[in-house]
């Protein structure tokens, strides 16, 4: 793994820290208790960018602070929209490295997570990893191959960026203002905010970053921070085995499975990642997985044309969950330049969802949101930041 490379890589990173740690550094710089709370809500409700931003902190603490720790901003880039809402957002962080997010307005029922906020609901899918290691061959993440890391800070900071941006968009079409007063009023408006879910589907496996993706968690669904509900937060996997066993004991969110393939020989040729944990591991794991206040787990399922998308794959697949409380999100592939995949047609989906509603199990079909912008799922990737694949954890 490459480390984060900086000028200050030594100082702590304010937006990766726990309350407690916050609380350890004012105690150690002599600063009153109270002062921790304060500079944490700026960090996680208000999403401050800055320090100059921490406007009831004392100066000279502020200015201590940019002295003695580091606050990892992340840049939008670009924003791409697509013509049914979704936003991409391509994100710079500080040592330089590109990353995407995608929000995506207005998810139908059928789509979202159970128990989803009432009313609109305003989901973003985040990245966890520059690159991944993972190498499933229908993804576009796969050829960046694993560049680094992201911290706890840089992954709640994307939630922080895009709430920024929504609230400034807001308050120009409310108020008709030009693009720096928006951008002026979305931050004067922090704290509120339009983000209802999150899912952890970008950029990376979340599973493979373990540790900076469950301080992450921790961090947004603090009560003064973010204060996202475990209920609107899905975590996905494609089938770390060890990890799925510690996720589900060590948190409440709910978790994400990519299946994809209903033997090992075919799931194998598709993610390398079953040659060490089969489809049986992996099943005997969701198996164990604890339903903590009635979580279902999801197996993600993409069609791939003439490949993992026959009747004889759905009947196996219901077969492999039969009696299991989970449930089948069915992707039709987006298609990607140079993988040689294809799309298998609204008939072909609806099929196959067919066979599984027939043998009792759960299927819906996801739509794809933001292709004409590549940003559904499997095609986020940033091009130039290639490295040398890492090897499947």
């Amino acid at each position: 793994m490459l480390p984060l490379l900086t000028e200050d890589a030594q100082k702590p990173e304010l937006r990766s820290l726990s309350l407690a740690e916050l609380q350890l550094l004012v105690d150690r710089m002599g600063e009153k208790p109270y002062r921790a709370r304060q500079l944490f809500r700026w960090l996680h409700f208000r999403g401050a960018g800055s320090f100059e931003e921490m406007s009831d902190l004392p100066r000279p603490f502020r200015e201590r602070l940019a002295q003695e720790a580091r606050l990892a901003t992340l840049v939008i880039d670009t924003v791409q929209q697509s013509s049914d809402g979704t936003r991409k957002y391509r994100l710079r962080t500080q040592d330089g490295k590109l990353i995407e997010a995608v929000y995506m307005p207005d998810l139908d029922p059928d789509e979202a997570d159970d128990d989803s906020a009432a009313g609109i609901r305003r989901t973003l899918c985040v990245s966890t990893q520059v690159g991944c290691a993972m190498g499933c061959g229908f993804c576009m993440t796969a050829t960046m191959g694993l560049v680094r890391n992201l911290t706890a800070g840089e992954i709640a900071d994307q939630v922080y960026r895009v709430n920024a941006d929504l609230r400034a968009r807001a308050a120009a079409e409310e108020r008709g203002s030009a693009p720096g007063r928006a951008e002026a009023a979305g931050r004067s408006m922090g704290g509120e905010r339009p983000l209802t879910n999150l899912v952890y589907m970008g950029m990376g496996e979340p599973l493979h970053n373990y540790a900076s993706v469950m301080r992450s968690l921790e961090l947004l669904l603090h009560a003064d921070g973010a204060n996202f509900s475990h209920r609107h937060i899905t975590v996905s996997t494609s089938g770390l085995v060890p990890n799925m066993v510690r996720f589900g004991e060590e948190s409440q969110v709910k978790l994400a499975v990519s299946l994809n393939a209903t033997t090992d020989e075919q799931r194998g040729k598709l993610m390398p990642v079953d040659k060490k944990w089969n489809i049986a591991a992996l099943l005997d794991a969701v198996r164990k997985f604890p339903s903590k206040q009635g979580r279902r787990v999801t197996f993600e399922y993409v069609l791939l044309r003439g490949v993992n998308d026959s009747d004889d794959d759905a009947v196996r697949l219901s077969a492999l969950l039969k009696g299991m409380p989970v449930k089948v999100n069915l992707i039709p592939y987006n298609e990607n330049p140079g993988l040689g995949f294809g799309d298998p047609g609204e008939a072909r989906l609806q099929a196959f969802r067919k066979i599984l509603i027939d043998r009792k199990v759960t299927a819906m079909v996801r739509k794809n949101r933001g292709r004409d912008i590549a940003a559904a799922c499997g095609q986020l990737a940033v091009q130039g930041q290639k490295e040398k694949r890492a090897a499947i954890p």
